[in-house]
C-alpha cells in the first residue's frame, strides 16, 4: 500500500513518489519498526524517476539519463547545486513514458532505454549538477543527481569526497537497501547486492527547507517511548524512510554551500573515482570528507593512505567509519554482506581480507583508526531515538590549547557544539583510559602512535528505557551483540553490557609526511548550518591550516 500522501505538495516543491509499504511490525505506534520502499507506480501520483549512467563525469563527457514517468510529457532543468544556483541546460517539453521495472531492480538495475543525451559544456564549473524534471504545469515531479569532477585540479581547493558508497547503501529504491526491503531469505529482506543503475530514493539528493534531520529537534524532557521525527515526517511525506541518514540532500550539500559562502573553493569527488583512481587525490592539498560515511572499499583506503603518506592532508568532519565492500561491474554494483559476511560472502573461506564485514573483524585485519584515527565500533549512537536521548549533544575539550581551537576561548572542560546537536547521530571513538584528566589512546584497535584526542563524548550501542516503551525501539541492543562478536569471544549478560559503551572524538594526528583531523559525528555539518560559532571556528581553523601554502589564513 502507499504512505500517506503529503499535505501542501505545492508549497515543497515536489509531489510525493510512489512508495509501497512493507509492515514488519504491528501494534500502537510503531513507525520506526515499520518498512517502506519506494517502488515507481504507474496509477500513482505524477511522477518521475531518473538515473544516469555514471555518478561523476568530466566537462565535455556526454551524459546519458533514464527516465521514467507516469506524465505523458515533461520538461527537465539542470543546475549546478551549490551556494548559488545555476542553470546550465533546459528542454521544452519531451514525450515520456513508464517504464516498469525488472524484479529485483535493487540489484540488477532498472535497465530502462535512454531517455536523453546531454554534452556537458566544456566551462561548466566542477561541482554538484542536479536533474530537475518538471510536468506541463510547472510542478516538479523528481530529481536526481550527479556529479562533475574538475578538469583542473587546484591546490588552493578542497577537494569533497562524497560519501556515494553510503548514499547506495541507503538507497532502497526499487525495493531494498542494505538495511530492510523485499530481498528474499535475508534479515529484514536487506539486500547484499546493491545496483548504481536505478535512481536515488526520495530525499536523498533534494529536501524541502525545514525537512527533519536525523537528530530530534529537542531533547525529551521526561520518559517516553523513541521518537524518529525524520521517519515520522518521511511516512507522512513519501520520502524515503532513511532519507536523513544518508544522500547530497542532508550532508554533502550543506557542506558545499557553507564553504563557498565562506570563500573556499570546492571541488568534488564520488567515492567511485577515489576507488578506480589511485591518482585521484593527486594535486590537491585538502581532502575533505562530511557527514554520513560509512562503507569504504579497500582501495578507496589505500588511495587515501598514501596521499597521507605523500603529504596530503585530511579533514574528515564525518562518522561511522564501519564496513568494508567491494564494488563489482566496473563499479556498478555494491557488495556489503554485513552482520552476515561470515556466513554468506563467497569470498569469506578464499579471501577473508576482502570478507564485506567490520573493518575491525580479525578476519578483515585492516583497523579503521590506521587511516581516520578512530573506528565505528568504539562509537556509534547518541541522541537518536532511544539511543541517550538525552545525551548533551556537544564536545568536551580537553585539549585546548590545540591549534584547532585558537580564537575560540575554549578551555578545559567546556563543550561546544550542542546548541546545534552536532553530536550524533552515529559517532566513532577509540580504546582509551584517562590520566591524569586527559583521554589517551590505549593503542590496541590501531591507533596511529601520538594520536592526541582533542575532545570527546560518550556514545552507546544498545537502546535503553522504561520496560513499557521497549516496543519503540529500532536496533535494542544488536549492535552491542555485534561488537562482542568481532572483538570478544563471550557473549555474556556482562559483556554484552561492556560493548554496549562507546564514545564519540575529535582527534589529529601525523602521518608520514601528512596529517588528519577527524571530527568524527555525522552530524557536524549541522553546526555549519546553524552557524554555531565555535563549529565554524574550528572547521575554519582545520581548513586555513591545511591549505596554508595556498591560501591566505583568515
Amino acid at each position: 500500500m502507499n504512505s500517506a500522501a503529503p499535505q501542501n505538495t505545492a508549497a515543497r516543491g515536489e509531489r510525493p513518489g510512489a512508495n509501497v509499504t512493507v509492515s514488519q511490525a504491528s501494534g500502537p505506534r510503531q513507525a520506526a519498526r515499520e518498512t517502506w520502499v519506494e517502488v515507481p507506480c504507474e496509477s500513482g501520483p505524477a511522477a518521475a524517476w531518473c538515473y544516469s549512467d555514471r555518478r561523476a563525469y568530466s566537462p565535455g563527457d556526454t551524459v546519458c539519463l533514464y527516465l521514467s514517468s507516469n506524465c505523458a510529457q515533461v520538461r527537465l532543468r539542470i543546475y549546478r547545486d551549490g551556494a548559488n544556483t545555476c542553470t546550465v541546460h533546459t528542454t521544452d517539453s519531451l514525450d515520456a513514458c513508464f517504464h516498469p521495472i525488472p524484479e529485483r531492480a535493487y540489484e540488477h538495475g532498472c535497465q530502462w532505454p535512454v531517455f536523453m543525451r546531454w554534452t556537458i559544456p566544456v566551462e561548466a564549473e566542477p561541482g554538484g549538477y542536479m536533474v530537475e524534471v518538471r510536468d506541463g504545469a510547472d510542478s516538479v515531479l523528481g530529481h536526481h543527481l550527479f556529479i562533475l569532477k574538475a578538469v583542473l585540479k587546484r591546490a588552493d581547493a578542497l577537494v569533497l569526497v562524497a560519501a556515494t558508497s553510503t548514499w547506495a547503501a541507503y538507497n532502497d529504491w526499487g525495493g531494498a537497501n542494505h538495511y530492510f526491503g523485499l530481498h528474499p531469505g535475508t534479515p529484514r529482506g536487506r539486500s547484499p547486492l546493491l545496483s548504481a543503475q536505478r535512481p536515488w530514493a526520495r530525499g536523498q539528493v533534494w529536501l524541502p527547507e525545514g525537512a527533519p534531520r536525523c537528530i530530534n529537534t529537542t531533547r525529551p524532557r521526561k520518559p517516553g517511548p523513541a521518537r524518529y521525527e525524520f521517519i515520522e515526517w518521511a511516512a507522512l511525506n513519501g520520502y524515503a524512510k532513511y532519507y536523513a541518514l544518508a544522500g547530497w540532500a542532508s550532508f554533502e550539500r550543506p557542506f558545499v554551500v557553507w564553504a563557498e559562502q565562506q570563500g573556499y573553493r570546492v571541488h568534488i569527488l564520488t567515492q567511485d573515482d577515489l576507488h578506480h583512481d589511485p591518482h585521484a587525490l593527486e594535486g590537491y592539498a585538502c581532502a575533505v570528507f562530511a557527514g554520513h560515511d560509512e562503507y569504504w572499499t579497500r582501495e578507496m583506503r589505500d588511495h587515501v593512505d598514501a596521499f597521507v603518506e605523500e603529504g596530503g592532508k585530511v579533514a574528515r568532519f564525518a562518522g561511522n567509519f564501519m564496513w568494508q565492500i567491494r564494488l563489482e561491474e566496473q563499479g556498478r554494483r555494491q557488495v556489503a554482506y554485513k552482520y552476515d559476511a561470515g556466513a554468506l560472502d563467497p569470498v569469506a573461506a578464499t579471501e577473508p581480507h576482502r570478507l564485506t564485514g567490520a573493518w575491525e573483524d580479525p578476519r578483515v585485519n585492516h583497523p579503521g583508526a590506521s587511516t581516520f584515527g578512530v573506528n565505528a565500533l568504539r562509537g556509534i549512537y547518541a541522541s537518536f531515538g532511544a539511543m541517550a536521548p538525552r545525551n548533551p549533544r556537544g564536545y568536551t575539550v580537553f585539549r585546548p590549547q590545540h591549534w584547532a581551537f585558537v580564537g575560540t576561548g575554549l578551555g578545559y572542560a567546556d563543550m561546544f557544539g550542542d546548541e546545534a546537536n552536532i553530536f550524533g547521530y552515529e559517532v566513532d571513538g577509540l580504546e582509551y583510559t584517562f590520566v591524569d584528566g586527559l583521554p589517551e589512546p590505549l593503542g590496541t584497535d590501531g591507533a596511529p602512535c601520538r594520536l592526541q584526542i582533542l575532545a570527546m563524548g560518550w556514545a552507546t550501542n544498545a537502546e535503553h528505557g522504561r520496560s513499557e516503551d521497549a516496543y519503540s525501539f529500532m536496533l535494542g541492543d544488536g549492535d552491542a551483540r555485534f561488537r562482542v562478536s568481532i572483538l570478544a569471544p563471550d557473549l555474556s549478560d556482562a559483556n554484552i553490557a561492556l560493548h554496549s559503551r562507546g564514545a564519540g572524538m575529535v582527534v589529529h594526528f601525523h602521518k608520514g609526511r601528512g596529517e588528519v583531523f577527524t571530527a568524527a559525528t555525522c552530524e557536524w555539518v549541522h553546526g555549519l548550518m546553524q552557524a554555531d560559532t565555535y563549529t565554524v571556528m574550528i572547521t575554519k581553523n582545520v581548513l586555513d591550516r591545511f591549505l596554508l601554502t595556498h591560501r591566505e589564513v583568515r
